[in-house]
């Protein structure tokens, strides 16, 4: 057998002085209201007969009520507890029975709560997108949700440990890399650029460039040229050599840069074009650019970046959750506030959110009702027995209290009649 679950107590306290005040005044109404038609019974029997027939009316209406309130009395104590103590059968109904009422209350609950159809009827009721927009636009709303998300994107990440997330994102970004082909993608970002003419663009700053560096290096090179000139060679004639050659380059690169139609940039696109179709037709130019993207991925610093890519994205993204200045914080609030004009002014917005409203309580109530019905059931199953039996009583003591006192009152007036017909039969 599996073993018993320890009692588990009542949410909240049983330390209610108001309650137990009212349950003892009634108490003591009901119980004061038996004494006194004890009182007036034996008053009734000490004098007798002999002082009138109305003796005899006052008797069987103190009787009747002693009666009355002694049964009900009976009944309401038999509910909570066995009567003077005595294991009469069918007494303490309720510590007794707890554990049925638990399966039964949440039987109850079920069949007659947790139905779709019983949520859908309600749901019909309720302007669901308009009670969330509301709810999202009140003053400061969008503020605190953004700040309770980022705490509990916070908690999130404290539950994740680092050491078990970062290799597997890395291995991740790896794989993906490494199972994604280099050469179709370099295709697709060459055809963009010869699209947008950016191809002429960057080869324009590079000619001024290589013509920025030569002159500030013109000393550099004319160094070059006299070492490697023979020695009988003159200094003047080298000058006028280098000078020629020099400026006959700075001359060719600033025709390229200034000539959009130069027949450089002519066979410069056509190279490239080329090369587009040999990314997308030609296994060897393709494997190529995949060996290259092989080393390129395998080398330490690339491996270091995929390695930290969790942690650098982590400590970004909760540095930027947790400052209520931030662009994120910024975003998320203006996102609330976007959803909660929407909810409460777009037609197709609020249409949407009703309709699947519908589909989801639905779904709700019929895949979790039994299990709210299990839970009621086993949670009343573990509640302390005789605690149980003290809240429920103090609870609706009060009103139970006055079934005694109105046993005692209808029971009197019971036997009033009752004798009154009698006397008049016989």
């Amino acid at each position: 057998m599996p073993a018993l679950r320890p009692s588990a107590p009542l949410a909240g306290s049983l330390d209610d002085p108001q309650r137990a005040r009212d349950l003892a005044r009634m108490k003591r109404l009901a119980t004061g209201l038996f004494l006194l038609a004890a009182a007036v019974f034996l008053a009734c029997v000490l004098i007798g007969s002999d002082a009138g027939a109305w003796v005899g009316y006052v008797r069987a209406t103190a009787e009747a009520s002693m009666v009355g309130a002694l049964a009900d009395w009976f009944a309401v104590t038999a509910l909570f507890r066995h009567p003077m103590g005595l294991p009469i059968p069918h007494t303490a109904v309720i510590p007794r029975k707890k554990d049925q009422i638990g399966a039964s209350l949440g039987t109850f609950v079920q069949e007659n709560f947790l139905t779709r159809a019983v949520v859908e009827d309600k749901l019909t009721t309720i302007d669901v997108p308009g009670r969330l927009g509301a709810f999202l636009a009140a003053p400061g709303r969008a503020e605190r949700l953004a700040g309770d998300a980022s705490a509990g994107l916070t908690a999130l990440t404290d539950l994740l440990r680092d050491e078990d997330l970062q290799p597997a994102v890395a291995g991740l970004v790896d794989r993906k890399l490494h199972g994604t082909p280099a050469a179709p993608i370099l295709a697709r970002v060459l055809e963009l650029v010869v699209e947008g003419d950016r191809h002429q663009e960057v080869l324009s700053v590079a000619l001024r460039g290589l013509a920025r560096f030569l002159e500030e290096n013109r000393v550099v090179f004319r160094a070059q040229l006299g070492d490697a000139s023979p020695v009988w060679v003159p200094d003047w004639v080298d000058d006028r050599v280098f000078t020629r050659a020099f400026n006959g380059v700075q001359q060719f690169l600033e025709e390229v840069g200034s000539d959009p139609q130069h027949e450089l940039r002519r066979a410069y696109e056509a190279r490239l074009q080329a090369y587009i179709h040999a990314l997308r037709t030609d296994p060897s130019t393709a494997a190529r650019v995949e060996e290259f993207k092989k080393d390129l991925l395998e080398h330490p610093a690339v491996r270091q970046w995929s390695g930290s890519l969790w942690t650098n994205a982590k400590n970004a993204v909760l540095t930027a959750a947790a400052d209520p200045e931030s662009e994120l914080r910024a975003r998320v609030t203006g996102m609330i506030r976007d959803l909660a004009r929407l909810l409460q002014t777009d037609p197709k917005v609020r249409e949407l959110v009703q309709r699947h409203a519908h589909t989801v309580a639905g779904y709700l109530v019929e895949r979790f009702s039994g299990d709210v019905a299990d839970l009621v059931g086993s949670t009343v199953q573990r509640w302390d027995t005789d605690e149980t039996s003290r809240r429920i009583e103090l609870q609706v003591g009060r009103d139970l209290q006055w079934i005694r006192v109105n046993g005692t009152v209808v029971g009197g007036l019971a036997g009033l009649v009752i004798y009154t017909v009698a006397q008049l039969i016989s």
